[in-house]
């Protein structure tokens, strides 16, 4: 169990993104007192952890299309590698900076708690992705249970680096969050292969 919680505490991790995260929160909420910032991020962390809990109890039912696990299990998995070329080579915090810069350029946008935040930020379509793959690999309740308990622990380090996310800025500044963030982008690409070849090897039974 403690196995299978650590694999996918880094997966969630990996996906959801911390790091990377906290310094676009900064960067939007800059002109937010300290308890508006606090309340943001409690906000966002906890509407992205409803939207996760949904996709994780009730993915397969939302997505029935009599898809095989297996299928599933490539999918993911490439959507998965995707995103870790994009956190290797900056494409995804360049995107993340540029949505951030179009949110923060529109005066009646206050409140980014829901958008752009919760979603796509925290739970975009690779934390969907991985929810369900995760779930979909966990074999009865108590293994559930261990995924699920995973999720909340990454999603409550997500809220304090967001209520952090201004003084951990000045502490470390951009070359050691984007040195981070590349770190965990190779992480995460052998994961996703990982997903690929059960997914290959279950469904031609290499």
């Amino acid at each position: 169990m403690t196995a299978l919680f650590f694999s996918a505490f880094i997966t969630l991790f990996v996906v959801i993104d911390p790091p990377g995260c906290a310094p676009i929160y900064a960067g939007l909420t800059k002109g937010a007192t300290a308890a508006e910032r606090r309340n943001m991020a409690i906000r966002a962390s906890g509407i992205a952890l409803v939207i996760l809990l949904v996709f994780a109890l009730f993915g397969e039912d939302l997505l029935a299309l009599h898809i095989e696990l297996d299928s599933f299990r490539i999918a993911g998995g490439l959507m998965l590698f995707w995103i870790a070329f994009e956190m290797v080579f900056e494409k995804r915090t360049q995107r993340r900076e540029d949505r951030a810069q179009k949110v923060a350029a529109t005066p009646e946008v206050e409140d980014v708690s829901v958008f752009p935040m919760a979603i796509p930020m925290l739970a975009g379509p690779g934390a969907i992705a991985a929810i369900m793959l995760l779930m979909n690999e966990a074999r009865g309740l108590q293994q559930d249970l261990v995924v699920l308990a995973a999720l909340a622990a990454v999603l409550a380090i997500t809220m304090i680096a967001l209520m952090a996310a201004g003084p951990i800025m000045r502490l470390f500044g951009d070359k050691v969050e984007a040195a981070i963030t590349r770190v965990l982008g190779v992480l995460l690409s052998a994961l996703a292969a990982q997903y690929v070849i059960d997914g290959l090897r279950n469904s031609f039974s290499i």
